[in-house]
C-alpha cells in the first residue's frame, strides 16, 4: 500500500534516512542534486555541503554503500557543519 503524500511540505528541518538501496532518483531531481560518479549525492568531504546551499549528505548517501562505522562518523561531522551552517 502505498500513501499519498502532499506535493510541497512546510518544514524547517529534513532528515532522511536512506537504507540500503541508495539515493532514490526523484531525490536528485527534487532537490537538484548533483551526482557523484559512483552514483551517491555528491557533498564535500569535510563540509558534507551538496551542490544545493543549506542541503548536506553523509553516510551511505554520500560514499555509497560501507561500513556502519563511516556513517555514524560522518553523520557526526555532518551535523557539526549543519550546526555551523545554521548559526551563521
Amino acid at each position: 500500500m502505498s500513501a499519498r503524500l502532499p506535493a510541497r511540505v512546510s518544514a524547517q528541518l529534513v532528515l532522511l534516512s536512506m537504507g540500503f538501496v541508495g539515493s532514490e532518483e526523484r531525490l536528485f531531481e527534487e532537490f537538484k542534486l548533483a551526482k557523484a560518479p559512483n552514483g551517491s549525492i555528491a557533498a564535500d568531504d569535510s563540509s558534507y555541503a551538496t551542490s544545493v546551499p543549506g542541503v548536506f549528505a553523509a553516510g551511505d548517501a554520500r560514499r555509497g554503500q560501507s561500513l556502519v562505522v563511516w556513517a555514524i562518523a560522518e553523520g557526526r561531522g555532518a551535523a557539526h557543519a549543519v550546526d555551523k551552517f545554521l548559526r551563521k
